[in-house]
């Protein structure tokens, strides 16, 4: 089975050995984004909401460069380094997505790269 890269300038860079997403078949994993702005990598505040805001810019970014959207993700992780922002995820993602909602987990952790306050990762079904 082909693995394809998947890659756009709409979301930030890989900064590190990893692709933006890889496509198998008519799955597409996304590798983990954090609040970067595509065009400085700087992250975009360092109010957490504004943070998740650009998570999701960015994982829908990288949908649409590998054929999709996000109302086709069929799996969230999001990593917190403070569980306490949870209920805000939830308000932000309802921005961006709605029922039938992804299957998600939500893991604490105790730091992220560039300081980042979140994380997600996400899996991609694209129609076969």
């Amino acid at each position: 089975m082909a693995i394809d890269m998947v890659q756009t300038d709409q979301a930030p860079q890989a900064i590190g050995t990893y692709s933006q997403a890889v496509k198998t078949g008519n799955l597409v994993f996304l590798s983990g984004q954090i609040g970067l702005d595509p065009s400085t990598m700087e992250l975009v505040s360092d109010d957490t909401k504004n943070q998740i805001d650009r998570v999701f810019s960015n994982l829908q970014a990288v949908c649409k460069a590998a054929g999709g959207d996000l109302g086709k993700v069929v799996k969230l992780t999001v990593y917190l380094t403070d569980l306490a922002d949870f209920p805000t995820v939830n308000e932000v993602m309802a921005n961006y997505f709605q029922s039938p909602y992804p299957a998600r987990a939500a893991v604490g952790v105790a730091a992220l790269p560039k300081g980042a306050a979140v994380e997600m990762d996400a899996i991609l079904a694209l129609d076969a």
